[in-house]
């Protein structure tokens, strides 16, 4: 309590530059960590439902009932958007009949792509902040504690006689920002790191499912040969 409190007298006897840099810090990391926590939600929810959705693609159902499962929720996100991109297109393709088996599964890449754009750009989205404040954080904190030793030494020229009791309480004011900056940045560069990995990996995924796909649409195309119609098994190759 009493490290507590000496650091609470130091802020609140702190210049009014070193008390904004503080301000700064603390709102910087105040929004880092509701960035944090939002991430999380969200990269886990789309990792869960990915597992959900590979797990029912690849039961062996039929994929017209999944595609239509998915349309009467209301859309979906994630791997089954990519899913549902791409069999719609497909379909719409396919009932306009003659198309070559080439535009059809082009096509049906062309929106899964459009789809899995849209989902990673979800994903990273408020990542850019993160980064920022890791990476600006300690800058900010410094230029605090260039000013705090500034103002402690020209406090000194006014005094004949300096002693370290009286140069102490303006370093430590001026070093305070210094931490505070470490306090904003180090959770911010280790959850943009841990972040971004986690998407990385995400995309991977949604390419592979990608590729897999294709290659089941392509079966479908060749073997209908562009004739009109609905894909309506999906069981794996």
């Amino acid at each position: 309590m009493g490290e507590q409190l000496s650091v609470i007298n130091l802020v609140a006897g702190a210049s009014v530059p070193v008390q904004i840099v503080i301000a700064m810090l603390l709102l910087a990391s105040l929004y880092s960590w509701m960035i944090i926590f939002r991430k999380r939600f969200v990269i886990g929810r789309s990792r869960r439902e990915a597992e959900h959705f590979e797990d029912q693609f690849w039961s062996g159902g039929d994929l017209a009932q999944l595609y239509r499962a998915i349309e009467q929720r209301g859309g979906a996100a994630g791997m089954a958007s990519i899913f549902e991109f791409g069999f719609r297109e497909f379909a719409r393709l396919r009932q306009q009949g003659n198309v070559p088996a080439e535009q059809l599964l082009e096509g049906a890449r062309r929106a899964m792509r459009v789809a899995q754009l849209k989902e990673i750009d979800r994903l990273e989205q408020s990542l850019a902040t993160l980064a920022t404040v890791g990476s600006t954080s300690p800058y900010v904190g410094l230029f605090g504690t260039v000013w705090g030793i500034m103002s402690a030494f020209y406090s000194l020229g006014n005094v004949q006689q300096a002693t370290l009791a009286m140069v102490a309480p303006g370093i430590s004011e001026a070093l305070i920002t210094t931490a505070f900056g470490l306090f904003a940045a180090i959770p911010a560069v280790i959850a943009y790191n841990r972040f971004a990995d986690q998407v990385a990996r995400l995309e991977i995924r949604f390419d592979a499912f990608t590729e897999e796909f294709s290659t089941i649409l392509q079966r479908h195309a060749t073997r209908s040969g562009g004739h009109s119609g609905v894909v309506s098994a999906g069981t794996a190759p």
